[in-house]
């Protein structure tokens, strides 16, 4: 049986759709495909004795259609910062295999590209969210407001990267990706941003 564990911090999403992402509930994305990274900064976490605080881990994954028909290709990148047991916790939590929230995205792949230890940054700064991996991957999202500059917010969709309810919408300012068989390079698509707190098994 997997080790209790608990991840908490900040996360961002970006994809190809038109903002607000369709596949948040559950409709075609807007290009017939999603192809999308989601980042994850951790200020807090633990896996049994291991410490995971101010870790970070990409996810990229291409998904060819309905996100709940599944067969996304997806490929886990992990902060090179991380010792072997540490790296071994977060192939273990954001692969899905040790249960939580994690584990409904896990369920979705069809196809696992890889693991790889990389420089991750991330960073959070008002209403704007970014994470690089160099020569890699890169998004970079700010906030949609309203006219009085509050925050447009999305809660409770269909489907969700967290059981935190509200996500902020966002537009992205650069959206890329070369590894694998998978390349993109967008801007002004759709983005999100939210906290997020995982545990599991």
């Amino acid at each position: 049986m997997s080790e209790k564990w608990n991840v908490t911090g900040d996360m961002l999403e970006a994809c190809n759709c038109e903002v607000e992402c369709p596949c948040f509930f559950l409709s075609p994305p807007t290009e017939g495909d999603c192809k999308t990274l989601i980042g994850w900064h951790i200020d807090n976490g633990k896996f049994g004795d291991v410490a995971l605080d101010g870790l970070n881990v990409l996810f990229a994954a291409y998904v060819p259609g309905l996100i709940s028909d599944g067969n996304w290709k997806a490929a886990l990148y992990l902060d090179e910062r991380a010792n072997e047991e540490q790296k071994n916790a977060l192939t273990q939590i954001f692969s899905g295999q040790s249960g939580g929230h994690p584990a409904i995205l896990g369920s979705f792949i069809g196809e696992v590209l890889g693991v790889k230890s990389v420089p991750i940054e991330y960073q959070a700064e008002g209403k704007r969210r970014s994470i690089r991996i160099p020569d890699i991957a890169e998004a970079d999202i700010e906030a949609i407001t309203d006219a009085n500059d509050n925050l447009v917010t999305l809660s409770n969709p269909p489907f969700q990267l967290s059981p935190e309810p509200t996500q902020v919408i966002s537009r992205s300012k650069r959206l890329s990706y070369r590894d694998y068989d998978l390349q993109w390079d967008l801007e002004g698509k759709s983005g999100n941003y939210l906290a997020f707190a995982y545990e599991g098994p």
